[in-house]
């Protein structure tokens, strides 16, 4: 009965929002169940053959070393990337706090890495990165050093990327963090400051754990934005030099659009949900903990 009564009160509400609920249905539900049907197909979308393997796929590409690499590669970045955004933002929020002349102007001037392109961003780094005539290589010849190879070195060009992504979001991070903070009521910092509490010892026992639930929020949404890392990798290496920026979102667009392997691609972007979707719980998991 209350079932009933709670459908006829709220019918009207139901009517209005089934075309937009219809629409988002479509728009995600049906993309998700079609993808987790063709993982279980070799599927070549240029020839249009189509045959069962059941979880043939899943062995067959857990097996590559291609793609480990690209596992690897993805969770190495995102291990980095969350961390230095995360505690750069942190630590540009606690140098920042307060009142002081020029703080809007810094924070304007914060946000621009994130309002420009991503695509710009790369442009302009990549240039930056040239090794025979970027700002970088050129500054080490100036001071007597080698130039370094930042995109064509297997071994530093996964964390020049990083270098990016940090300039990009690391911003994103330190507004957030400097948001949280000023909700924080001054009369706690009073009231320490009175009992004779030392700086490190109020950011250490007051502002960090007041904050632990906002800062557990931030490193979820980047590490969650930096397991899907895209962009960066096809503007700048593309995957090279030899593999060594590899990521799990390049892995799946070259097999779906380069040689249109829907079911492998397939395949790999359900992996790629599962894990982002442990990872995701995890975090939500231990916000809800400590907001308990």
């Amino acid at each position: 009965m209350r079932t009933g009564n709670y459908i006829r009160k709220n019918l009207f509400f139901f009517v209005l929002i089934s075309p937009a609920a219809a629409i988002m249905a479509w728009l995600t539900i049906y993309p998700v169940i079609h993808v987790v049907d063709l993982s279980f197909f070799k599927y070549n979308y240029i020839t249009d053959i189509k045959t069962f393997v059941g979880l043939g796929n899943f062995k067959e590409i857990l097996g590559e070393q291609l793609f480990q690499q690209a596992f690897l590669n993805t969770l190495l970045f995102s291990l980095l990337a969350t961390a230095a955004e995360v505690a750069g933002g942190i630590i540009l929020a606690l140098i920042f706090d307060g009142r002081f002349a020029g703080k809007r102007v810094f924070m304007i001037i914060s946000i621009f890495p994130m309002m420009i392109s991503t695509m710009v961003i790369c442009a302009i780094w990549k240039t930056m990165y040239h090794y025979d005539i970027g700002l970088f290589n050129a500054t080490l010849r100036s001071i007597g050093a080698k130039p370094v190879g930042w995109l064509i070195d297997q071994g530093k060009a996964l964390f020049s990327i990083v270098i990016v992504d940090i300039w990009q979001w690391t911003p994103f991070t330190f507004i957030m963090t400097q948001a949280a903070m000023s909700s924080i009521p001054g009369e706690i910092y009073e009231a320490a400051q009175i009992d004779g509490a030392k700086y490190h010892q109020i950011v250490g026992r007051i502002t960090l754990p007041i904050l632990s639930s906002q800062i557990m929020l931030l490193i979820m949404l980047r590490t969650i934005d930096t397991f899907k890392l895209f962009g960066k990798v096809y503007a700048l290496t593309q995957g090279g030099p030899g593999n060594s920026t590899e990521t799990l979102s390049y892995f799946i667009y070259r097999e779906g659009f380069s040689y249109f392997n829907l079911g492998r691609a397939s395949t790999a972007s359900i992996i790629t949900l599962i894990v982002a979707a442990g990872i995701s719980l995890i975090y939500i998991r231990k916000i809800l903990q400590e907001d308990a």
